[in-house]
């Protein structure tokens, strides 16, 4: 709608797990608005069914062949590209990142998450949570169900990719192995060595595979308003089984590390306490990925 409004014909966004770039392609369909997504090599590898899916919605799926070929590479392309062609194009940002209004912006949109959660568990049990818990990529889908809380005696935990295990150096939790440090048009804590070059990343899921963070989080973290902590690829997968099964619900893979939290977190609280967690997505699009990740040919 802003890019009607501008004047704008094409819209492009940069996407890692593949659903913002869905939903980019559906609008973009939907207002009859040219549309282009930027996508890692890695990530189109992990997400197939996604990149059908904007194909199959009119969108072309640019492959981002460069750096590690992931979000961070995508993101730096469609900057590129938004730069070059501002005057017909909007750049629609998946995640409160980037230069500013982007971050409030995106924080905004997201934002109607916690207005219906607090809603709902308002009308279900006449009470706020004690919890809040997300997966934290850039931050957009913890931003959006945190932000409604932050003035209530609630307490939150955003959930990094731990990868392998930080000692490895193959992770994304910024909070844990990052320093402050300017990216993509933003001041945040970011994976970078002495020298300030951007270190390489890694997750089990395609949407937590990025170097820096959102701005807010550190903010929040900073002041002790919201704790961070991070999930590996192994416990992410074994909640990622264990929502299937014992709920029949299959989260995404970005949504199985705050899930991996609720497994530790939960045996220490009392049946009275109650968590909400944000199921930032569904995992049908990674159900190959994990199969392959299993030595299962599908």
């Amino acid at each position: 709608l802003l890019a009607k409004k501008m004047g704008k014909k094409r819209v492009i966004a940069e996407t890692g797990a593949g659903q913002h770039g869905v939903a980019t392609a559906t609008g973009a369909a939907l207002k009859g608005l040219e549309c282009e997504i930027y996508m890692g090599t890695e990530d189109i590898k992990r997400q197939a069914l996604n990149v059908f899916r904007m194909r199959l919605l009119g969108a072309k799926v640019t492959e981002v062949p460069t750096g590690s070929r992931t979000l961070k590479d995508a993101i730096n392309e469609a900057l590129r590209d938004w730069t070059t062609n501002v005057r017909t194009t909007h750049y629609v940002l998946g995640t409160v990142f980037g230069p500013h209004p982007f971050p409030v912006m995106v924080r905004d949109f997201q934002s109607v998450i916690g207005r219906e959660a607090r809603r709902q568990i308002l009308d279900a049990e006449g009470r706020l949570p004690d919890y809040l818990i997300a997966c934290v990529g850039g931050g957009s889908n913890a931003m959006g169900l945190f932000y409604e809380f932050l003035s209530e005696n609630v307490k939150m935990i955003g959930v990094e990719a731990g990868g392998k295990g930080i000692e490895t150096g193959e992770h994304a939790a910024r909070f844990a192995g990052g320093s402050i440090g300017v990216f993509q048009g933003c001041k945040s804590y970011l994976l970078q060595d002495d020298d300030g070059n951007v270190l390489g990343t890694h997750s089990v899921s395609a949407g937590l595979d990025y170097a820096s963070i959102g701005p807010e989080h550190p903010f929040l973290r900073d002041r002790g308003r919201v704790q961070y902590t991070y999930a590996t690829d192994d416990a992410a997968l074994s909640a990622f089984e264990l929502l299937s099964r014992i709920e029949g619900i299959t989260p995404a893979l970005e949504s199985a590390h705050a899930l991996a939290e609720i497994v530790k977190l939960a045996p220490e609280l009392s049946k009275e306490e109650i968590i909400i967690i944000n199921l930032s997505g569904r995992g049908d699009k990674d159900v190959q990925h994990v199969a392959r990740i299993k030595g299962i040919e599908l």
